[in-house]
């Protein structure tokens, strides 16, 4: 690791669902955020499950590109360090997306492996929550998600699965609202994929990382989820009846529904699912939700571009 005084870096995570920019002065072992934005790239839609990105994809994640290097511009960022996630890990013609950005821009894409991914996010959540308790970290992805076992001394087991809700959506075609049946279908799918991962596997406390979890903590109390550096313990009881207006919800009802982004507004009902399961599976009992995932764990990664 390089020994940053006062660098000026800027992480993007290329995820599958949304583009992430984080801006921050950093040092060794600390960093100040100066700027963040997202973007809804949908990089997965229309090709996820085919493995490749689709062309409208592919541009859309060029264009988003050339924006967050116009913001890097401006604030005179010394670094920029790019991370591909599920989407490009899995697409044939990454390379193809990775080389271009490259020859435009000048930025290096890593497409990390699925264990440096959740490695990334347990570093991000970390900056953000006191492991008094042990816990499980997860973080909903549009191709893959992440689970990580921790305590105070560190990570004690952490898995990637192809289990991210624009691949339900590409592969299973549910309705909207889904029947009881297709949400039976979902639950039978993400049991399939996760191959017996969380058999005898319990955890009282799980952490969401950031993204869909401040949707579903703006969901339950109606408000912005807080400008916060430290995680936020929401009701369980409040986020599964929030999960269960999500999962039986029409379009038209989300359509209107100010807390939602345009994306979630389609992939929403999927990912509550998805949560559901998880928490029921795992027999959670407390849940928080931490403001930091991956891109805050890259800051004080290494390489310089």
């Amino acid at each position: 690791m390089y020994n940053f005084i006062n660098m000026r870096t800027a992480i993007i995570d290329l995820g599958t669902n949304t583009f992430n920019l984080l801006i921050a002065d950093v040092t060794t072992d600390n960093f100040k955020i100066v700027h963040t934005e997202k973007e809804a790239v949908s990089l997965g839609m229309g090709g996820i499950h085919k493995n490749i990105i689709s062309e409208d994809a592919f541009q859309r994640g060029i264009k988003t590109l050339r924006h967050f290097n116009f913001i890097c511009i401006r604030h005179k960022v010394d670094r920029i360090n790019a991370f591909g996630t599920s989407a490009l890990r899995d697409a044939s013609n990454a390379s193809n997306f990775a080389l271009q950005i490259k020859e435009e821009l000048g930025i290096d894409i890593s497409i990390i492996s699925g264990e440096k991914e959740a490695e990334l996010i347990y570093k991000g959540v970390n900056w953000s929550h006191t492991f008094t308790k042990p816990a499980v970290i997860m973080d909903i992805g549009g191709g893959s998600t992440e689970f990580i076992f921790a305590n105070k001394k560190g990570v004690n087991d952490m898995v990637s699965l192809n289990i991210g809700i624009s691949r339900i959506y590409e592969e299973l075609h549910l309705s909207d609202p889904a029947t009881l049946s297709e949400i039976k279908e979902v639950e039978d799918w993400l049991e399939l994929k996760s191959k017996n991962y969380f058999t005898n596997k319990n955890e009282d406390i799980l952490i969401g990382a950031s993204g869909t979890f401040e949707t579903f903590y703006e969901l339950i109390y109606k408000k912005t989820f807080p400008s916060t550096i430290k995680s936020i313990e929401i009701p369980i009881d409040k986020l599964f009846s929030v999960l269960y207006e999500i999962i039986y919800s029409s379009s038209e009802t989300r359509k209107n529904n100010e807390f939602l982004i345009p994306i979630r507004k389609k992939l929403a009902p999927i990912a509550a699912i998805k949560t559901r399961w998880a928490l029921n599976k795992l027999k959670v009992k407390r849940v928080f939700v931490s403001p930091y995932s991956l891109k805050e764990g890259a800051v004080t990664e290494g390489k310089l571009v």
